[in-house]
């Protein structure tokens, strides 16, 4: 006899029926998967259940992408479907009612069908300002982009801390604040600084709980934007755990993460070098999308991360090691 079970989070299973279990991890979805899981299986079976025919629902790619991007956000596609199913819905409407039904449905229609956009871009107006990171995390229903923030005050050298977070998220923010404090000389800062200010940082969607170690390397690069005052690029996404000798290990998750990073419509994502190995399990339409760069140090990353500095700045970065060679669509 065989059994089949299924979980969002394989943490809560006893270690002693994990043990006798044989694991089987489904990632989420690509954009260009979800489309094709809609126009095979979704559409049909919504239209039928409704009561039309496919003929009755002309909806172009360009719709159910608009749905994909702007009213859905998850690794899966059980929300997709619910919007699909919303959409006919708008259109079973007009043929109960005798009215003719659309010659077409495209983007342009979600609005009045749909309502307004649920989710939009935002990573160009969270990080126009100097102590904001994007950072990528992983949750039981696929990866997420995370923002982290940083801010400081006068006061006497204390630490603050909010969003929710767990004990191992509060030890990476203590040890990037650690790192930043060993480089105030590199950042230009007064020998007093740290001890006549307070750093807070915030993780926002305070409602939802984050832990693990991963996000080291984005608490890092919040603060060392921070006290450079210098930008981070708004279309790069980072994960890594930080050591206090300034190394970036490696994370799980990689591919959820990344995936992620693809459906917000980022560009370059930077990895720990030692997950270069999972790179593999990566589809190669999102590999050739992105510009993926592996670090081996925090200065690494923050040369990646940071916008040049300019001409004048009195405050640069920790300058980098000699770095390997990039990784950019490491397929080809």
């Amino acid at each position: 006899m065989l059994f089949f079970a299924t979980a969002n989070e394989i943490e809560p299973i006893p270690p002693a029926l994990k043990d006798r279990l044989e694991i089987l991890e489904l990632p989420g979805y690509t954009r260009n998967e979800k489309l094709h899981i809609a126009r095979r299986h979704l559409i049909p079976k919504q239209v039928e259940e409704h009561g039309l025919e496919e003929a009755q629902f002309p909806v172009q790619d360009d719709a159910v992408l608009g749905i994909i991007d702007s009213y859905t956000r998850e690794a899966g596609v059980r929300n997709l479907e619910r919007e699909l199913s919303s959409t006919i819905r708008w259109v079973a409407v007009k043929v109960a009612k005798e009215e003719p039904p659309p010659e077409t449905i495209v983007q342009e229609d979600l609005h009045n069908i749909l309502g307004p956009v649920t989710y939009f871009p935002e990573m160009a107006e969270r990080t126009e300002i100097p102590g904001v990171a994007t950072g990528l995390a992983w949750t039981p229903t696929g990866g997420q982009i995370l923002f982290i923030e940083a801010t400081r005050m006068k006061g006497s050298g204390k630490l603050i801390l909010s969003g929710h977070l767990g004990d191992v998220m509060k030890e990476s923010a203590q040890a990037a604040l650690t790192f930043a404090r060993s480089k105030s000389r590199v950042l230009g800062l007064e020998r007093d600084f740290f001890a006549n200010s307070d750093i807070h940082v915030h993780v926002p969607a305070g409602a939802i709980r984050k832990d693990g170690p991963s996000a080291g390397v984005t608490m890092v690069t919040a603060l060392v934007s921070l006290l450079s005052d210098r930008c981070i690029r708004d279309d790069v996404a980072m994960t890594g755990e930080i050591s206090l000798r300034g190394l970036v290990m490696p994370i799980g998750g990689l591919k959820e993460k990344v995936l992620a990073a693809h459906r917000a419509g980022l560009k370059r994502v930077i990895i720990p070098e030692r997950n270069t190995k999972d790179l593999i399990d990566i589809p190669q339409e999102i590999r050739d999308d992105l510009e993926i760069i592996p670090v081996t140090t925090i200065e690494q990353a923050l040369e990646h991360a940071l916008v040049p500095a300019k001409p004048g700045d009195k405050k640069p970065a920790p300058k980098a090691p000699p770095a390997p060679d990039s990784v950019h669509n490491p397929s080809n």
